[in-house]
């Protein structure tokens, strides 16, 4: 990562009522190596580097989940220049965090979670990665809105902000007082609060979502619940229609012969027209066994595929301690 910041587009620590250099510390890196038969592997890579936050004395981390699913070894990068082995504990699929162990002594000063609830379209924030105030970007909020994926994936209020940073994968959204407020997950085009063009923008986890399930991940490494119905599908709107514009090998959809470009109309008889709609309707067909109903146009036809769901988790290798 030897690129850097512009300077005048860094904080100034001056402008901000906190120990800059002291917060941004607690930004690591995270260098993750998967196996080559990894389920995600093909997708996402067996080498994945990124950003965490260190939110606990212990060393806990918090993380974007792609970046250690799987993962055989972790190394946590700190910045005084040591690399120390970490543990994946837990990747939650429907926030998107991942929580990591430091296995080792960190010494550094944890973040505190912040009220992402209380962010307002134009508040200033700090996008950061791992690697200083030179990995610093100072921006703005430009929507909190929903986010569709589509790879089975919905938040109901996601945060956006510009300009986009370059390396936003498990960057830390920093606000006023040094508190954290969103971990990064991707770099897309959408439009600012009232204004028409699209421009590059990150989208961040909100951090509110981790306390209601943090004891659940750092008990089980995952939610104490019935997962959701996962369908290894990977969706597309385009013109007013969602395509299947994927298939995970092997996965529920695949085996149940949904094809490339098939136009998802439906769920079970009740019409879809956009990604969000399509992940409620099969959300709500019950646990992850359970049987989804696609309403499918092929080649002109109407078709029905009878997909028998499964756990999105059952596919992934389990992390082995070090």
């Amino acid at each position: 990562m030897d690129w850097i910041i512009p300077p005048e587009a860094q904080p100034s620590p001056e402008e901000w009522g906190f120990d800059l250099d002291d917060v941004l510390s607690a930004v690591v890196g995270i260098r993750a190596l998967v196996p080559e038969d990894a389920f995600t592997a093909s997708v996402l890579g067996t080498e994945r580097a990124g950003s965490g936050v260190v939110i606990r004395e212990d060393g806990l981390v918090l993380t974007i989940g792609y970046l250690i699913t799987e993962a055989e070894q972790i190394w946590v990068g700190l910045a005084d220049g040591r690399a120390l082995p970490g543990h994946a504990l837990a990747y939650d699929q429907e926030t998107g965090f991942g929580l990591v162990q430091v296995l080792g002594r960190v010494g550094l000063r944890p973040l505190p979670l912040g009220d992402s609830a209380a962010l307002e379209i134009g508040d200033s924030v700090i996008a950061a990665s791992a690697g200083g105030r030179g990995h610093a970007l100072e921006a703005r909020v430009v929507g909190k809105r929903e986010f569709a994926g589509y790879w089975e994936y919905l938040l109901e209020e996601a945060i956006f902000t510009a300009p986009a940073h370059p390396f936003w994968g498990g960057a830390a959204l920093i606000g006023s007082e040094g508190e954290l407020l969103g971990v990064g997950s991707l770099r897309v085009e959408a439009t600012a609060e009232g204004e028409d063009e699209q421009i590059p923008v990150n989208m961040f986890v909100p951090i509110d979502l981790l306390p209601p399930i943090l004891d659940d991940l750092l008990s089980y490494g995952r939610r104490k619940r019935p997962p959701r119905p996962w369908l290894g599908l990977y969706a597309a709107e385009q013109e007013g229609s969602v395509l299947v514009a994927g298939l995970a090998s092997g996965g529920p959809a695949d085996q149940a012969g949904v094809r490339l470009g098939d136009r998802v109309v439906g769920v079970a008889g009740t019409p879809i027209a956009d990604l969000a709609t399509l992940w409620r309707r099969v959300w709500s067909s019950g646990e992850a066994g359970a049987t989804v109903s696609l309403d499918l146009v092929r080649n002109g036809s109407t078709v029905s595929a009878s997909i028998r769901s499964a756990d999105r988790a059952s596919f992934l290798k389990r992390p082995q301690l070090q």
